[in-house]
Protein backbone atom coordinates (compact mmCIF):
# COMPACT_ATOMS: atom_id res chain seq x y z
CA UNK A 1 0.00 0.00 0.00
CA UNK A 2 1.06 3.53 -0.80
CA UNK A 3 2.44 5.70 1.95
CA UNK A 4 0.91 8.68 0.49
CA UNK A 5 -2.30 10.92 0.11
CA UNK A 6 -4.28 9.82 -3.34
CA UNK A 7 -6.48 11.89 -5.05
CA UNK A 8 -9.74 9.85 -5.49
CA UNK A 9 -10.51 11.44 -8.64
CA UNK A 10 -6.90 11.17 -9.89
CA UNK A 11 -7.43 7.23 -9.04
CA UNK A 12 -10.56 6.78 -10.85
CA UNK A 13 -9.15 8.44 -13.85
CA UNK A 14 -6.31 5.86 -13.95
CA UNK A 15 -8.98 3.33 -15.48
CA UNK A 16 -11.85 2.91 -17.56
CA UNK A 17 -12.85 -0.39 -16.74
CA UNK A 18 -16.36 -0.59 -15.71
CA UNK A 19 -17.38 -2.69 -12.21
CA UNK A 20 -13.83 -3.36 -11.68
CA UNK A 21 -12.87 -2.22 -8.18
CA UNK A 22 -9.28 -1.06 -7.26
CA UNK A 23 -8.25 -1.35 -4.06
CA UNK A 24 -7.14 2.47 -3.07
CA UNK A 25 -5.80 1.32 0.24
CA UNK A 26 -6.53 -0.91 3.37
CA UNK A 27 -8.34 -0.21 7.08
CA UNK A 28 -7.09 -2.68 9.57
CA UNK A 29 -8.71 -5.86 7.45
CA UNK A 30 -10.56 -3.96 4.66
CA UNK A 31 -9.83 -2.89 1.32
CA UNK A 32 -11.25 0.38 0.85
CA UNK A 33 -11.92 -0.35 -3.06
CA UNK A 34 -13.41 2.51 -5.77
CA UNK A 35 -14.75 1.15 -9.14
CA UNK A 36 -16.95 3.04 -11.78
CA UNK A 37 -20.04 1.68 -12.85
CA UNK A 38 -22.73 1.31 -15.53
CA UNK A 39 -25.87 -0.47 -16.53
CA UNK A 40 -26.43 -3.77 -13.94
CA UNK A 41 -24.29 -6.05 -11.71
CA UNK A 42 -25.56 -9.19 -10.77
CA UNK A 43 -27.38 -10.32 -8.11
CA UNK A 44 -25.54 -11.95 -5.30
CA UNK A 45 -24.74 -11.99 -1.45
CA UNK A 46 -22.11 -11.54 0.78
CA UNK A 47 -22.44 -14.78 3.38
CA UNK A 48 -20.15 -13.51 6.05
CA UNK A 49 -19.77 -9.34 5.87
CA UNK A 50 -21.64 -6.28 5.20
CA UNK A 51 -20.94 -4.33 2.26
CA UNK A 52 -20.38 -0.41 2.43
CA UNK A 53 -21.39 1.79 -0.08
CA UNK A 54 -20.55 5.64 -1.26
CA UNK A 55 -21.64 7.10 -4.44
CA UNK A 56 -18.47 9.48 -5.26
CA UNK A 57 -20.64 10.82 -8.03
CA UNK A 58 -23.76 10.05 -10.16
CA UNK A 59 -26.79 7.77 -8.91
CA UNK A 60 -26.35 3.73 -7.79
CA UNK A 61 -29.54 2.08 -7.11
CA UNK A 62 -29.45 -0.84 -5.21
CA UNK A 63 -31.64 -3.75 -5.29
CA UNK A 64 -32.43 -5.68 -2.30
CA UNK A 65 -33.93 -9.08 -1.41
CA UNK A 66 -35.18 -9.21 1.73
CA UNK A 67 -37.36 -11.27 3.86
CA UNK A 68 -39.92 -9.04 3.88
CA UNK A 69 -39.62 -8.49 0.21
CA UNK A 70 -37.74 -7.05 -2.77
CA UNK A 71 -36.62 -2.98 -2.90
CA UNK A 72 -34.73 -0.39 -4.42
CA UNK A 73 -32.28 1.65 -2.40
CA UNK A 74 -31.66 4.73 -4.49
CA UNK A 75 -28.56 6.73 -3.47
CA UNK A 76 -27.13 9.70 -4.87
CA UNK A 77 -23.89 11.82 -5.08
CA UNK A 78 -22.62 11.72 -1.43
CA UNK A 79 -24.71 8.78 -0.15
CA UNK A 80 -23.76 6.04 2.16
CA UNK A 81 -25.67 2.91 2.47
CA UNK A 82 -24.70 -0.69 4.02
CA UNK A 83 -26.09 -4.18 2.98
CA UNK A 84 -25.89 -6.00 5.73
CA UNK A 85 -24.40 -9.33 5.72
CA UNK A 86 -26.72 -12.55 3.81
CA UNK A 87 -28.98 -10.11 2.23
CA UNK A 88 -28.99 -10.82 -1.86
CA UNK A 89 -28.34 -7.42 -3.51
CA UNK A 90 -27.37 -6.17 -7.07
CA UNK A 91 -26.03 -2.35 -7.66
CA UNK A 92 -27.17 -0.91 -10.72
CA UNK A 93 -26.61 2.65 -12.57
CA UNK A 94 -28.21 3.32 -15.37
CA UNK A 95 -26.61 6.42 -16.36
CA UNK A 96 -23.06 5.61 -14.48
CA UNK A 97 -21.72 6.35 -11.17
CA UNK A 98 -18.25 6.32 -9.16
CA UNK A 99 -18.22 4.67 -6.10
CA UNK A 100 -16.24 3.64 -3.21
CA UNK A 101 -16.70 0.45 -1.02
CA UNK A 102 -15.12 -1.23 2.17
CA UNK A 103 -15.01 -4.88 2.10
CA UNK A 104 -12.85 -7.50 3.99
CA UNK A 105 -9.80 -8.03 2.86
CA UNK A 106 -10.21 -10.92 0.20
CA UNK A 107 -13.54 -10.43 -0.34
CA UNK A 108 -14.66 -11.42 -3.82
CA UNK A 109 -17.19 -9.06 -5.48
CA UNK A 110 -19.64 -11.43 -6.54
CA UNK A 111 -20.12 -12.75 -3.18
CA UNK A 112 -20.52 -16.40 -2.35
CA UNK A 113 -23.62 -16.99 -3.43
CA UNK A 114 -24.27 -15.47 -7.30
CA UNK A 115 -26.22 -15.72 -10.88
CA UNK A 116 -24.89 -16.40 -14.02
CA UNK A 117 -22.10 -13.90 -14.78
CA UNK A 118 -22.21 -12.05 -17.60
CA UNK A 119 -19.26 -11.08 -19.82
CA UNK A 120 -19.04 -7.56 -18.73
CA UNK A 121 -18.38 -8.54 -15.30
CA UNK A 122 -15.52 -10.52 -13.70
CA UNK A 123 -14.86 -12.17 -9.99
CA UNK A 124 -11.97 -10.58 -8.69
CA UNK A 125 -11.09 -9.54 -4.61
CA UNK A 126 -10.02 -6.47 -6.18
CA UNK A 127 -7.03 -4.81 -8.47
CA UNK A 128 -4.38 -2.65 -7.49
CA UNK A 129 -4.21 0.79 -8.94
CA UNK A 130 -1.89 1.73 -11.85
CA UNK A 131 1.19 3.20 -11.28
CA UNK A 132 0.57 7.01 -11.48
CA UNK A 133 1.99 9.69 -9.26
CA UNK A 134 -0.74 10.45 -6.79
Amino acid sequence: MRNEPIALNTALASFDALWSPHVVTRVNDYDVRIAKVRGEFVWHVHDDTDEFFLVLGGQLDIGLREPSGERTVHLATGSVFTVPRGVEHRPCAPTGASILMFEITGTVNVGDRHEPMPEHITATTGYALPSKGW
